[in-house]
């Protein structure tokens, strides 16, 4: 794990060139005349361009073609091979009628017969294409997480509130009934008071390969691929997906399948805010590749009297309390593991099943976006942006800490865990992951021991004078920064 040194803060230099700020302008000027949405009828289909065709790109064609009430008319990818693919995937869902491929979103945008974007392309481009959408007078489904970043994602909640655009985020537990009755037992204290949510990323990953130079695919326009990133020499073997493990497009496990998770355990807290402290430590572990994230991560968010305990754990390991891929909330009187997106079970403190719970599909998600989008109030989504852009930006500050952190030996961690006054739910936490590193064989290894950065919940900023707030944004690349908050 590398700690990247940061020139300044950079919400000064987002808008860098008269290109951009040009750009920029004409969207607004655009977007003045898309305020108020023509209504749409119960009885009426929504058109909806799907912006992303790869794995979650398939699971959006799925969730809109050929159901009731929507038709999937464009589909968008940069990727020429992926998008015609999925245009005709998305024909022998729909009775025969076949998308239209776009390659630049900035085109796709200016159709006015598409209502709804729906965005599955990598984290680095999330935020980006769901303002663009607003602006032109979308409604956006855009997965999780919503962010590359803390800043961008708070400036896609601020769009969405300018332009009254109704932006739901893929996080589809947050409309499964068992998952919601679970969060209820929660609540109405039938566990006591909550002290510990605790999220689990237990999901086997692989080495990515060496790292090197390789070409990138023909079919791919890697200028618009790349977007607000840097366009850097592709240095994994996979182009697709292993984006996930480097820095410049992904956020690791934990901004991967984790902030799932890492949303259900805010939600089990009840806090719609981020935390007061975050604190994280760990590295890559068992191999070495062209990955840069963490596959092995311990994060811990301070709520106060209530920790947010998270853990990610990409080589073998052995499940904890019954679930691999899940969240554990420790009350008082007892506690609720959840196995799924939608099933688990409540205990009591001798570890007696008291209550199930169970039932979900994604579908209920892609209904309930639709649903707002007729009804027009964005508090009846299930997964509002700003209930995702907490959840994401809960992920980011895990990972600033690490990357601001220092190397230790692995066999020094207990006791710079102790010197830091960590609490014992802490060091419970990393004892069993030292017995998981032990039992992969992994004896001799360093970790990332990372920074304990205090946070301002209301300004999302970090606090002190040496506040390392330039990690709560990026370098944008011109034409594709985001807007400043008076320009969304």
């Amino acid at each position: 794990m590398r700690s990247v040194s940061r020139r300044h803060f950079l919400e000064q230099s987002m808008m860098t060139t008269a290109a951009a700020l040009a750009l920029q302008a004409r969207r607004a000027e655009a977007s003045q005349t898309a305020q108020q949405p023509p209504s749409i009828g119960p009885n009426d289909t929504i058109e909806v361009a799907v912006v992303g065709a790869g794995g979650r790109g398939q699971s959006h064609i799925d969730g809109f073609a050929g159901k009731p009430g929507t038709v999937v008319t464009h589909i968008c990818d940069c990727d020429e091979k992926a998008g015609q693919r999925s245009c005709e995937s998305a024909a022998e869902k729909q009775g025969g009628r076949k998308p239209v491929w776009v390659k630049d979103i900035r085109k796709l945008l200016e159709d006015k017969s598409i209502q709804a974007v729906s965005i599955a392309t990598p984290n680095h481009w999330h935020s980006l294409g769901a303002i663009w959408a607003i602006q032109a007078g979308k409604d956006v489904y855009v997965e999780k997480p919503v962010s590359h970043n803390v800043l961008e994602g708070r400036r896609v909640v601020q769009a969405a509130r300018k332009h009254g655009r109704m932006v739901q985020t893929g996080t589809q537990s947050r409309s499964n009934p068992g998952m919601r009755q679970a969060m209820e037992f929660i609540h109405q204290g039938e566990i006591g008071d909550v002290q510990i949510s605790r999220g689990l990323c237990y999901k086997r990953r692989d080495s990515i390969g060496p790292r090197g130079n390789y070409e990138v695919p023909k079919e791919v326009d890697y200028d618009l691929w790349s977007g607000p990133a840097q366009i850097l020499p592709l240095t994994r073997k996979r182009f697709h997906y292993d984006w996930h493990w480097q820095w410049e497009y992904g956020n690791g496990d934990l901004g991967n399948q984790g902030i799932h998770q890492m949303d259900l355990c805010r939600w089990a807290l009840g806090e719609d805010r981020l935390s007061d402290r975050v604190w994280s430590f760990g590295g890559r572990l068992g191999y070495s590749d062209a990955g840069e994230t963490a596959n092995t991560q311990v994060v811990v968010h301070d709520y106060g009297q209530r920790k947010l305990i998270f853990e990610v754990r990409g080589l073998p390991t052995k499940e904890y309390k019954g679930s691999m891929v899940g969240i554990i909330v420790e009350g008082t009187k007892g506690y609720v593991v959840m196995t799924s997106y939608a099933s688990g079970t409540a205990f009591d403190l001798d570890g007696k099943p008291i209550k199930q719970f169970n039932g979900g599909g994604d579908d209920r998600h892609y209904k309930n976006f639709t649903d707002a989008m007729r009804n027009r109030d964005y508090k009846t989504l299930n997964a509002d942006i700003e209930q995702g852009h907490y959840s994401s930006a809960l992920c980011h500050l895990g990972n600033i800490s690490l990357r601001l952190g220092k190397e230790i030996a692995g066999a020094d961690v207990a006791g710079a865990l102790k010197s830091q006054g960590a609490d014992g739910s802490i060091s419970e936490t990393w004892d069993r992951t030292a017995a998981h590193l032990s039992e992969n064989s992994i004896s001799d290894y360093s970790i990332w021991m990372g920074q304990s950065l205090g946070l301002d919940p209301v300004s999302e900023t970090f606090k002190g004078p040496d506040a390392p707030n330039h990690w709560l944004t990026r370098e944008y690349r011109a034409p594709y920064s985001i807007p400043r908050e008076d320009a969304v």
